[in-house]
């Protein structure tokens, strides 16, 4: 079974930075694609990041590009979200997916293809 556990949220004033990490159990982390997504109050789940088994290809929502940054130490069984310039439409819940087939980065922005999910931790960024 795979489990991953996210943290690093926390309330942020608009500007700031946080760190979000996903820790993954099991011995194939290095063999998934990770995913991060966010869901705000009465909103629709959305894609925020994605990266490939190896680190060397990743893919962001045009929302966060230029301000956030996905990256994986796979030694760690881990992956982060850099988020810098947080902006209060910034606030969610950020959520952390593992996908052990290696679909294209396009298709990664699906939450559909992902079947292993975090339980999420909150950001909020006040104005």
């Amino acid at each position: 079974q795979v489990q991953l556990v996210e943290s690093g949220g926390g309330l942020v004033q608009a500007g700031g930075s946080l760190r979000l990490s996903c820790a993954v159990s099991g011995r194939t982390f290095s063999s998934y694609a990770m995913g991060w997504f966010r869901q705000a109050p009465g909103k629709e789940r959305e894609f925020v990041a994605t990266i490939n088994w190896s680190g060397g290809a990743t893919y962001y929502a045009d929302a966060v590009k230029g301000r956030f940054t996905i990256s994986r130490d796979n030694a760690k069984n881990t992956v982060y979200l850099q988020m810098n310039s947080l902006k209060p439409e910034d606030t969610a819940v950020y959520y952390c997916a593992a996908d052990p087939i290696k679909h294209t980065l396009v298709i990664l922005t699906t939450a559909a293809v992902y079947p292993y999910w975090g339980q999420g931790t909150q950001v909020t960024v006040s104005s």
